[in-house]
């Protein structure tokens, strides 16, 4: 159950980052926005390695693909800050948490991860129902 509380929290925390990434993304742009976010994160980063230690491990050899996760982690930025500051954040979110949810599906799916196929499913399902009520167009 901690982990899932981490989960959770975690949630919140990308759901904060995406709205001030948005502001900032408004009086600057998503790129320059992006920027900024990776530039003090990885001063942070950088600073949280000295105090602990543990940047550079000794004997490990990822494969290449692995530091994919940078580059995709800059677009997922930029191009949230430039949705967010467009159509909203329960949109953004919501639309971002479905297209997670289905790949995560498909990925478990893939490696063979244990779970209830139905269950996770039907999760999706969810998701995807509450994104067709925000993507429907506001009642006068």
């Amino acid at each position: 159950m901690t982990l899932g509380i981490l989960a959770f929290v975690a949630g919140i925390l990308v759901g904060l980052s995406r709205q001030l990434n948005g502001r900032l993304a408004l009086g600057t742009s998503p790129l320059k926005a992006s920027f900024w976010n990776h530039l003090i994160g990885f001063g942070l980063l950088a600073g949280l390695a000295v105090v602990f230690g543990g940047l550079l491990r000794d004997g490990t050899t990822p494969p290449l693909w692995a530091y994919l996760g940078g580059p995709l982690g800059v677009v997922f930025v930029a191009s949230s800050s430039w949705l967010v500051a467009r159509i909203g954040a329960v949109q953004t979110a919501t639309l971002m948490i479905a297209g997670q949810m289905i790949f995560g599906l498909g990925l478990d799916l893939a490696m063979g991860v244990a779970g209830d196929t139905f269950a996770r499913g039907a999760g999706i399902g969810l998701v995807l129902g509450g994104l067709a009520l925000t993507l429907q167009s506001p009642r006068r």
